[in-house]
């Protein structure tokens, strides 16, 4: 099963609270329409993230489908081209990414209704060939990270090869995603000695610097 995650960012000059509240109620009745779509799940920042600043994206929704070749059935159809008018209504569709992914589940817990969900965008250590990339974050750090106890449940969406081919550079290399009970969980997360290990271990994938982060509320549209 493929998964698509596009990161998304608001119209400008629409509000918070209208963009959230039109993707969540307006915008699904075109997507669910898709022919092929298996999941779709929409994840939009919290109003902390915008306390201090614009956050890097005001959200992602991920849609699944059966293989590659339900996904590209969708390109030139009229139900893609509806959900892509409706989108200029509040997204700002030039700044939008989307990567197309497979799914790796590494922890899977219960999670409570109005769960903490961390999403990280991942770009590779520079040199790093894809598959030793994937490898190592899937087999190696993944396991360790699900140590960390207040993680309840962490998902790993690799890039899908397609992305590289032609010698082409996707956005990311991959999307992060860890659910906490809450966003106190999350901020006790970061004392524990198993948190620590995780960090020492990121410089051996990932390429430096801070990663991408949104800490969002999830919404499940279609299970």
């Amino acid at each position: 099963m493929i998964k698509v995650v596009t990161c998304i960012k608001r119209k400008a000059g629409m509000s918070v609270e209208d963009f959230q509240t039109y993707w969540r109620e307006r915008h699904p009745e075109v997507v669910v329409r898709l022919p092929g779509i298996r999941r779709y799940v929409q994840s939009h920042t919290r109003p902390a993230g915008y306390r201090t600043g614009t956050p890097v994206w005001d959200g992602i929704a991920e849609v699944w489908f059966d293989d590659g070749r339900a996904m590209h059935a969708l390109l030139g159809s009229p139900e893609m081209a509806a959900v892509e008018a409706d989108e200029s209504r509040f997204i700002d569709r030039a700044a939008t990414r989307v990567i197309a992914t497979d799914e790796h589940v590494i922890k899977d817990e219960p999670v409570p209704a109005g769960a903490a969900k961390n999403v990280e965008l991942v770009t590779r250590k520079p040199g790093l060939a894809v598959p030793d990339f994937q490898r190592y974050w899937r087999d190696i750090h993944g396991p360790l990270a699900a140590k960390i106890p207040m993680i309840r449940r962490y998902v790993q969406s690799h890039t899908r090869a397609s992305a590289y081919e032609r010698g082409r550079t996707p956005a990311y290399d991959g999307v992060a995603i860890t659910w906490f009970d809450d966003t106190r969980a999350m901020r006790a997360s970061a004392a524990t000695a198993q948190y620590a290990l995780v960090r020492a271990d990121e410089p051996n994938f990932i390429a430096p610097g801070e990663l991408p982060i949104i800490i969002t509320t999830e919404h499940v549209i279609l299970p």
